[in-house]
């Protein structure tokens, strides 16, 4: 993290949430790797030709230069590094990354420690962007993987009665960092078996109904 004159500060991460305020202006929340999680006004990003108006959208990652008042930011401005485009272009896929973003929105804080997290996002959204990974399976470990990184894995009981792949599958995705999470592939019995023992362990551990995902489920 770099902190210039006046106030000035660079943090490296990615827009999570936007919302408009006001005739032109944006709200919006951002997954950073040095502060955690943090909301910052984007002045004038709804006025067309803004330069502001396309780094402040959901999934844009890259580094972001905001001014820190006492008790919020603005950003200056934004060096956008991947705005993860093949998303915007994919109505399923997109909606699978909202869910991911409303996921880290739900877990996140701000001032903590979330390197964890953003990396698993961003290798997540990379996943989904590629032709060579099933959406569902993209889901499950990144469902199953930030619920182990916030502490909150169950584990696995004998009563589970998973197939020994699928336990094998869950204990890779607990062991494994992000960067080389996204690197196998599995039989469809194992990831039907997966995605029960996911949506169960999310029934049981998150304490919310996600916006995207009733949409995601009715697409599918």
């Amino acid at each position: 993290m770099n902190v210039g004159m006046q106030g000035i500060v660079t943090l490296t991460g990615i827009i999570i949430k936007a919302e408009p305020i006001g005739e032109y202006d944006r709200r919006v929340v951002l997954l950073t790797k040095e502060r955690g999680k943090i909301s910052a006004f984007a002045k004038g990003a709804r006025k067309p030709g803004s330069r502001l108006m396309a780094p402040t959208n959901p999934f844009s990652f890259g580094q972001f230069r905001l001014y820190e008042g006492r008790n919020s930011y603005t950003i200056a401005e934004a060096e956008i590094t991947n705005y993860f485009e093949k998303l915007r272009q994919d109505f399923v896929g997109a909606y699978y990354g909202m869910y991911f973003l409303e996921l880290c929105d739900y877990y996140t804080r701000e001032n903590s420690d979330e390197t964890q997290l953003l990396k698993l996002l961003y290798q997540s959204l990379r996943a989904l962007t590629s032709s060579n990974f099933d959406n569902r399976l993209v889901r499950c470990i990144f469902e199953l993987k930030t619920i182990m990184i916030n502490g909150e894995f169950p584990g696995i009981y004998a009563k589970d009665a998973l197939m020994e792949a699928t336990a094998y599958t869950i204990d890779y995705i607990m062991k494994t960092p992000a960067e080389k999470l996204f690197s196998f592939h599995i039989k469809p019995d194992v990831l039907c078996e997966l995605q029960l023992f996911s949506k169960e362990i999310c029934k049981k551990v998150l304490e919310k109904d996600f916006k995207s995902i009733e949409i995601l489920e009715n697409l599918e």
